[in-house]
């Protein structure tokens, strides 16, 4: 019996006792009272001409017709009998009412059950909110959901961008639906897959896709789920879950962010009884113990497979571990179209060039570019979602909201053309420096401008002179600055580029190797060595002499970079003025007013733009598609990786702060 029909049932048992005790205490219209001594009067009289005596109650009916009630103040009156009679008074005697037994439990037992019903709903509340499971004692019961075949749509048509997964766990869902073909050559189903890959990749829809294609019980849960309050309560969970497993098995048990309760065990979170590592140890012991779960497999997503226990990724527990990447760009095309299916699309829409523009993206920033596409179409009062929208989308998406409501004066906006210009022109000068693909002066989060850079292609390393490059085009801001406003007119808007140059020049030296004074060897601590509560590698190379040596190193690379990029804009002043009068009068120019600009040439007006006081062109001009589109540099205070300068989408470079 599920919840609802319990639920039911028991507001039926309470609507019927209330029902019973109103209605024994219900109160009929009272006829019209007499006092005794008026009816004995009226008796007498020969005025009434019947009665009926309930205990002291007497009710009748007058000789006129009209209804009376009185109480005898005794319960035996002999001389009103007698008076009643020789009156010729016909008396009527009513026997006493009787409740049944079972009227009289209920009444009784009405204020225990209301009191029993109030303690089991909070009860309920605590145990697992308002829909919570079990009763009372069922804090050992495992959270999992049990999805049944019908229960999910989602198969792999629905899920792209990730071939080389996608081939995993098929070869995973052929060995439920025919395990012979693999055994006949002595191969076993594997007890465990983890997935593993940045948020958003798709490794939730991708378990989805295999309960809707396995067609065999799945039970659903998160790692959180397992960890509670109370010593021993997610031990018990992993055990209750197995034994459920086991009464359906063949199925499948998929635990999301297994992170929250697979981290390592003796790394400083308690002692050797700390909850967590109960419930770990476990799950250790289910999925390869003494005693064999056969047909049951576990799959488990995680976007930190280096904070887990290695004896959890052992093969035996988890025989594989299924990488789900970023996607490439033919990945991102195939995303797109799976989510434009849900949009009306106009004729003018290319999933091509909308995923070379979107490198860096993974599935779920893709999703949300489609929605806020939509939103914006919604907004228009469009029928149809055009490339327009998609790349207004995009650039919200990749450089932020725009904050046309921002009051800025002629002066900072002037400045912040100058510092933007910088960014573009040392950009486009710089050997191997990824394309310029717009240009704003309209604030965009938290920067008052943004210059934005998009590669040609997909990226995975960045060479030496791509990073001298892009420290190069970061200061380009601030030396525009100085040479418009002079040494003591400069401003604190350049502060995130500082700081990121500075990062990529130290990683150059003390991370990546890059440096002939200190040679491949890295100097920084490893994290992973710090998280584990020993010293990292690097911290027996650092002495006092090396540390020098490191800053005399990056204060080189930073000077030099300085000094090129200073001697670029010095060559190209006339460039500067005419970017910074386009940006002043257009406020967003992208590639192909760049290009103008940077041969000689008047700039074109953008597309769309007729209007001197409309503002910036729409997003859907010329330079949305002759620029070349993928991830570029940003504002948002992104740090470096440990294996090389990781960089997200929204990654632009920002024009002053005021921070």
């Amino acid at each position: 019996m599920n919840d609802m029909a319990k639920n039911l049932i028991l507001w039926l048992v309470i609507a019927a006792v209330l029902l019973t005790v109103f209605n024994n205490f219900s109160v009929d219209t009272a006829p019209q009272t007499t006092n005794y001594s008026q009816f004995v009067q009226q008796v007498q009289n020969q005025q009434v001409r019947s009665v009926t005596i309930d205990g002291y109650k007497i009710t009748g009916e007058r000789t006129d017709g009209s209804q009376f009630q009185t109480i005898r103040p005794a319960a035996e009156d002999p001389k009103l009998m007698d008076d009643l009679l020789a009156n010729n008074v016909t008396v009527v005697g009513k026997e006493p009412e009787q409740q049944s037994l079972w009227t009289r439990l209920l009444i009784a037992s009405f204020p225990i059950l209301l009191i029993l019903g109030i303690f089991m709903f909070f009860m309920r509340q605590m145990q697992g909110g308002a829909g919570g499971k079990g009763g009372p004692m069922s804090f050992g019961k495992s959270k999992a959901k049990l999805l049944s075949q019908d229960q999910i749509k989602t198969t792999f048509s629905d899920v792209a961008g990730c071939d080389e997964a996608k081939e995993e766990v098929e070869e995973l869902v052929d060995f439920l639906r025919d395990p012979t073909k693999f055994q006949r050559l002595g191969g076993t189903i594997p007890r465990g897959v983890l997935m593993v890959g940045p948020p958003g990749t798709g490794k939730t829809l991708l378990a989805k896709s295999i309960a809707g294609e396995a067609k065999v019980p799945f039970f659903s849960i998160s790692g959180s789920d397992f960890v509670e309050m109370f010593v021993g309560v997610g031990a018990s969970r992993v055990r209750d879950m197995f034994e459920q497993a086991k009464k359906q098995a063949p199925c499948i048990i998929f635990i999301d962010e297994i992170d929250a309760v697979g981290r390592s065990r003796g790394a400083g979170m308690g002692g050797g009884n700390d909850e967590r590592e109960q419930t770990l140890n476990q799950l250790l012991v289910e999925m390869d113990g003494f005693e064999a779960n056969e047909g049951i497999i576990v799959i488990a997503a995680t976007n930190r497979p280096d904070v887990l226990d290695p004896a959890l990724l052992r093969p035996g527990r988890f025989d594989r571990q299924v990488v789900v990447p970023l996607p490439d760009i033919r990945g991102r095309e195939h995303i797109l179209n799976v989510h434009l299916r849900k949009v009306p699309l106009a004729d003018d829409v290319k999933p091509s060039l909308i995923a070379r523009g979107t490198p860096g993206f993974s599935g779920a920033d893709l999703a949300n570019l489609v929605n806020e596409a939509a939103l914006f179409a919604a907004r228009r009062n469009k029928r149809l979602v055009g490339m327009e929208e998609l790349d207004m989308a995009k650039d919200k998406i990749m450089m932020g909201a725009e904050r046309r409501s921002m009051v800025m004066t002629e002066k900072e906006k002037l400045n912040t053309a100058y510092h933007e210009s910088g960014h573009a022109i040392i950009g486009l000068v710089m050997p191997e420096h990824d394309p310029v693909y717009k240009v704003t002066i309209i604030p965009r989060g938290r920067a008052l401008g943004v210059t934005m850079f998009l590669p040609e292609e997909d990226r995975y390393s960045l060479s030496r002179q791509q990073i001298i490059s892009q420290i190069c085009s970061l200061f380009g801001g601030r030396i525009a600055e100085e040479m418009t406003l002079g040494p003591n007119g400069v401003t604190t808007g350049a502060s995130n580029d500082i700081k990121r140059a500075t990062e990529l020049a130290h990683n150059m030296v003390a991370k990546w190797g890059l440096s002939e004074e200190m040679g491949p060897i890295m100097y920084d601590e490893d994290e992973s060595h710090q998280f584990l509560g020993g010293p990292g590698p690097g911290g027996k190379l650092k002495s006092g002499e090396t540390t020098t040596r490191l800053d005399k190193e990056v204060r080189k690379i930073i000077d030099d970079c300085y000094a090129q990029a200073k001697q670029i804009l010095e060559d190209n002043r006339d460039k500067l003025d005419a970017m910074a009068e386009a940006l002043m009068m257009y406020e967003t120019i992208d590639a192909t007013q760049l290009k103008d600009i940077m041969e000689g040439r008047e700039p074109r007006p953008p597309e769309g733009w007729d209007d001197p006081g409309s503002g910036a062109p729409s997003a859907g001009g010329p330079g949305a598609e002759a620029a070349p589109e993928t991830p570029g540099q940003g504002d948002d205070g992104d740090e470096e990786g440990d294996d090389g300068p990781r960089r997200r989408p929204s990654d632009p470079l920002g024009g002053p702060a005021g921070t």
